[in-house]
């Protein structure tokens, strides 16, 4: 059959971890051990008090049944989340709205606001779904180049005024996959203000927002009148490492949450409830847990920038997320070097250009291996770009 899938379909690009996994397996089988930074799937484990929960949770033979939405208990959990570790107030029935991830949120999200010519800002690079969600909503994609010469941050005064004219949503994402920047207080001043001006809601990506180092994360909803104009989504897949129990959850305007919230419950009938026990465990635990979790993110940070330093490649030592974002040596692509750093040395790494076009001279590594583990493969770089010298 031709044509089969829709045109929005098609204009997807396929996925370069499908490649990088194929890769991956044709370097086993020729008996090299590979190291996978590529994926940025958490290795740690979720702490014991979300898997005592969880265990004690499916042991309750009236917890099968559809959940429809998230628990109240889950709801007033986050809440007092936020208010613990970012001084954020919010109303648990309104202002807090559960998803299957992150991802999950920010694809309906697409879904449940926009029109067919409606423009969403995106950051350039960025995670691939902000600009997938926008193609499968039928919306026009209008990228912020994020460049080192600017921090890494989006410059909303280069947007052209006839773009903000159809413009209803941003995206922004601090700390950021996959260039991991923080954002400050007056940068959401600024957008804040920029969204007021021009009528756009504002969608703020905070999932790695427990992965930060030295210094305590800027919430967007913290900054005042965030809440008159956007929303932010949060996830347990990095801060409690649940990745594989999909449970995520969006705070703010409760407007945007209730367009959401109505598409949702015609999609989906809710997580499953034991794992919104272990969730709402997870959120009500020990902070404790998370500044322990954030100093092995830290070591392992410093041990594969100080490898790649002693091998002659300087990379710049972020201080949030579990990546680096490298600028390639002079000469390389980020294909070809991926392709050939796993072909070659058993170290697999995500090429720039993956996350848009201002990605090419860059790759992402994730630091999802232990500390000697990024060692080794901070030796095995240096080896391979000595012989490719």
């Amino acid at each position: 059959m031709t044509h089969l899938a829709a045109r929005r379909l098609r204009e997807l690009p396929t996925g370069i971890f499908s490649e990088l996994a194929n890769r991956k397996r044709e370097v086993q089988l020729r008996g090299l051990d590979v190291i996978d930074l590529s994926v940025g799937s958490p290795d740690l484990p979720p702490p014991p008090v979300v898997r005592n929960a969880l265990a004690e949770a499916v042991q309750d033979v009236n917890l099968y049944g559809y959940a429809l939405s998230g628990t109240e208990s889950f709801a007033v959990a986050a809440a007092a989340f936020y208010e613990k570790r970012y001084g954020v107030t919010l109303n648990p029935k309104t202002e807090v709205l559960q998803v299957m991830g992150s991802q999950d949120g920010l694809a309906h999200l697409a879904m449940s606001l926009l029109e067919p010519g409606d423009v969403v800002l995106a950051p350039d690079p960025g995670y691939p779904i902000y600009h997938a969600s926008v193609h499968i909503a039928g919306g026009t994609l209008h990228t912020m180049p994020l460049r080192e010469e600017n921090g890494f941050l989006p410059k909303f005064d280069n947007i052209p005024q006839e773009i903000l004219s159809k413009t209803k949503l941003m995206i922004l994402n601090h700390p950021g996959n996959p260039v991991p920047t923080l954002a400050t207080k007056e940068f959401f001043e600024e957008a804040i203000a920029f969204a007021k001006r021009h009528n756009i809601v504002i969608a703020h990506d905070f999932a790695y927002s427990e992965l930060v180092f030295g210094i305590r994360p800027v919430s967007f909803l913290s900054v005042p009148g965030a809440k008159d104009v956007g929303i932010e989504f949060n996830s347990l897949s990095k801060t409690f490492n649940m990745a594989g129990a999909r449970i995520g959850y969006v705070l703010g305007n409760a407007d945007v949450l209730g367009a959401l919230g109505l598409l949702k419950s015609h999609i989906d009938y809710g997580v499953f409830l034991p794992i919104q026990h272990a969730a709402t465990a997870a959120l009500l635990s020990d902070p404790a847990l998370l500044d322990e979790q954030a100093h092995i993110y830290e070591a392992r940070r410093d041990a594969l920038v100080d490898g790649l330093a002693t091998v002659g490649w300087k990379v710049d030592r972020p201080h949030a997320t579990m990546f680096l974002w490298a600028k390639l040596p002079t000469g390389w692509g980020s294909h070809d070097f991926a392709l050939s750093l796993i072909s070659e040395a058993g170290v697999a790494v995500t090429p720039g250009y993956a996350f848009g076009k201002e990605g090419e001279g860059y790759v992402r590594i994730a630091l999802v291996q232990s500390a000697e583990r990024l060692a080794e493969a901070a030796d095995r770089i240096g080896r391979f770009l000595k012989v490719r010298q």
